[in-house]
């Protein structure tokens, strides 16, 4: 079991900006691809959701998941099969956690041909907008056997006072 490091943004920020930045970029490369998509067949109208959405499946891989809801805290496992927990980015935002990774697969001494090779890079994005506030300060998560584990303490919100109605 390898432990993941998390950057911990409570607010708005430089780090958030730096978030939103990647986002933006991850966003670009998504528009360029489609735009290379529409582009080799034919720069005809009608198709221009699949050329985005095909661009999106070729850059990102948006990972299974789940999330449990449990009394103090999330639980959250996502497939990570290929990446190791240096290769995995967690960012723990007040109501949400971002995961971020990326590898490659190069072949540096072979003996022989490489005839065939089916591993190249992958990145993986996927933001998890969460039901209830969590404290960024209380996130732990680790990689074990082509999983991480995710747990988000829930904030603390203070309870709220109850005022009688005016009889």
């Amino acid at each position: 079991m390898s432990q993941v490091a998390i950057e911990k943004i409570h607010g708005e920020g430089p780090e958030s900006r730096s978030l939103f930045e990647e986002i933006g970029n991850i966003a670009e490369r998504i528009r360029q691809r489609a735009f290379e998509l529409f582009q080799r067949r034919g720069a005809g109208n009608g198709a221009d959701v699949d050329d985005w959405l095909s661009a999106e499946r070729e850059l990102i891989w948006s990972p299974a998941s789940d999330l449990i809801d449990k009394a103090g805290a999330f639980e959250l496992q996502v497939a990570v099969p290929g990446f190791d927990a240096k290769d995995v980015n967690v960012t723990a935002l007040p109501d949400a956690i971002v995961i971020r990774a990326e590898t490659t697969h190069r072949h540096d001494k072979t003996e022989g041909d490489v005839r065939f090779c089916e591993f190249g890079e992958r990145s993986l994005f996927r933001r998890f907008d969460l039901p209830a506030p969590i404290n960024v300060d209380k996130v732990t998560a680790n990689v074990d056997k082509g999983v991480l584990k995710l747990t988000a303490a829930k904030a603390n919100v203070a309870s709220e006072k109850k005022i009688p109605a005016a009889a």
